[in-house]
């Protein structure tokens, strides 16, 4: 093969590989209404904001996290990783008993859009079920993984009764531990009426009391400790305050009904 043609050949490789990223980021971002209804954000014209934690429970730093919230009066909502919460049932009681919203996140943090229908089902059924040992809670809540999903993936969510919530402020990358100042400043910085806010309370639902293998870095969210309570404060010194995501849609149904009418 000749210098050219090997050329051309890496090229076209390159260019599909780029056109191959930049599809899959558009279709995955969390705005995308393609592969069916989920929720991104609350009403437009409500200064409110919902303030959300994926991967947990993961004590301590839940725990310190619910400490934050409780001082501060917020309620937030937890979408929940199934082998964590079996795991860690008394942190999970703990975050329904203090009045937050608790959310399925699959067993073990999987991408959904590989997995076959029977495999998704059994992945929030089993997380469904241990959540409801630990609570005594039904959820209707569900968030999939690195927010991946398709056409399957929504489907089988609402065939089981499921509202997919989304975001709709970037992610922080706060697992990758920027510090505190660097988390609380990428959410603050991006938060409109109705915003829903993500961050991380553990990893993939990592249990790293019982996995040998698992660094102490990889459970370590202490950062986000200190961010939630900047976060909290900066947002309520500008207006906002903090809803569920339950009461986020409500208030937006509330208004789109009063405008209805």
């Amino acid at each position: 093969m000749s210098r050219a043609l090997t050329f051309r050949v890496a090229l076209v490789l390159a260019i599909a590989s780029v056109t191959t990223y930049v599809a899959y980021e558009a279709l995955e971002a969390p705005g995308n209404q393609l592969f069916g209804k989920t929720l991104v954000r609350g009403a437009p014209t409500d200064r409110e904001v919902a303030l959300t934690f994926d991967d947990g429970p993961n004590p301590p730093y839940t725990d310190r996290i619910l400490d934050v919230l409780r001082a501060e009066h917020v309620r937030a909502t937890f979408f929940v990783v199934g082998r964590a919460v079996a795991a860690y049932p008394a942190t999970t009681r703990r975050i329904v008993r203090e009045g937050h919203a608790i959310g399925n996140h699959t067993w073990d943090h999987g991408h959904m859009i590989v997995e076959s229908e029977a495999s998704m089902r059994r992945e929030l059924e089993r997380t469904s079920a241990a959540i409801r040992r630990a609570t005594g809670v039904t959820t209707d809540l569900m968030r999939p993984p690195f927010g991946a999903r398709d056409f399957a993936v929504i489907a089988e969510a609402h065939k089981l009764g499921y509202r997919v919530v989304m975001w709709s402020v970037p992610l922080p990358d706060d697992w990758d531990q920027p510090g505190v100042g660097a988390i609380a400043a990428r959410v603050v910085d991006n938060v409109q009426d109705g915003s829903i806010i993500v961050l991380h309370d553990g990893n993939r639902g990592i249990v790293c009391a019982h996995d040998r293998r698992a660094s102490p870095r990889t459970c370590d969210r202490s950062q986000e400790v200190g961010a939630t309570r900047d976060i909290v404060r900066t947002l309520r010194a500008r207006g906002f305050r903090f809803v569920t995501i339950p009461g986020l849609i409500a208030d937006a149904d509330g208004i789109t009904h009063t405008a209805a009418r």
